[in-house]
């Protein structure tokens, strides 16, 4: 991963993953462009679940996993978790105390999980407006937590130190190659941290409207194309692919 010159770390539902077609494309305009960038697959699903899509796409094998909304890391092969990042994200992480707080919100509806590195609920699109009542109840008591709501359905309750430009942030610096010319690529409010990174990003054409509350910036590009063909837009708007990056502003 360090002797690659590019690299793509990119969200998977609804971004790289949703239009088989825009995959294939984008794959295949890399294989033209003869670069083979490293990639970093950043997705809010658990691990298991992440393997299940990937085999489902047909996507290639990344150099590393974040999963569960940057909680966890995994080398891709072994599947060997990164505990440098677990012990340090997880120094002050309450479940319990945030479980508490969460069963006076009877409109929360907690999601099935293997584990309690995140607590993740959903709520029905009416509660959607109440979901700060959650926030608040949790800042009043004092509990550690990074508090994520996107899609208008999904809260995630994670760690305060991660989310997922948090340990994009720390991928960058603990596996890549120092000079490597990144693309982030999200589509929800789960990715906005790691879309404000100071890196070139792009919003996929078929985003929640949630990402227009982020500032206009010449690191995010606004794709007009979808999925993995907004990818493949944002590769051509920041990279000429000659080792050079194009000027941006």
């Amino acid at each position: 991963m360090k002797k690659k010159s590019y690299l793509l770390a990119t969200d998977l539902d609804n971004t790289l993953a949703g239009d088989p077609a825009a995959l294939t494309a984008l794959f295949e305009f890399h294989e033209e462009s003869k670069v083979e960038p490293a990639l970093i697959y950043v997705t809010g699903r658990h691990l298991d679940s992440a393997l299940q899509l990937m085999e489902e796409e047909q996507l290639p094998l990344p150099d590393l996993w974040i999963t569960d909304v940057g909680t966890s890391i995994y080398e891709a092969t072994t599947l060997e978790e990164d505990s440098k990042w677990h012990d340090w994200v997880n120094e002050n992480w309450q479940p319990s105390s945030i479980l508490r707080v969460a069963s006076r919100f009877p409109f929360l509806h907690r999601q099935d999980l293997p584990h309690t590195k995140r607590i993740s609920f959903t709520v029905e699109p009416e509660h959607a407006e109440s979901v700060h009542l959650f926030e608040t109840g949790l800042k009043s008591e004092g509990i550690p937590h990074h508090f994520v709501f996107s899609s208008d359905r999904d809260v995630d309750l994670l760690p305060e130190r991660s989310g997922k430009g948090a340990a994009v942030d720390y991928a960058l610096r603990q596996y890549a190659a120092q000079d490597v010319n990144v693309l982030l690529a999200g589509d929800s409010g789960n990715d906005a941290q790691m879309l404000s990174l100071p890196y070139p990003a792009v919003i996929v054409g078929n985003a929640q409207q949630e990402l227009d509350e982020l500032p206009t910036h010449p690191l995010i590009y606004r794709a007009t194309t979808n999925f993995a063909g907004g990818i493949q837009e944002a590769w051509d708007y920041f990279y000429d692919f000659s080792g050079i990056k194009k000027p941006i502003g």
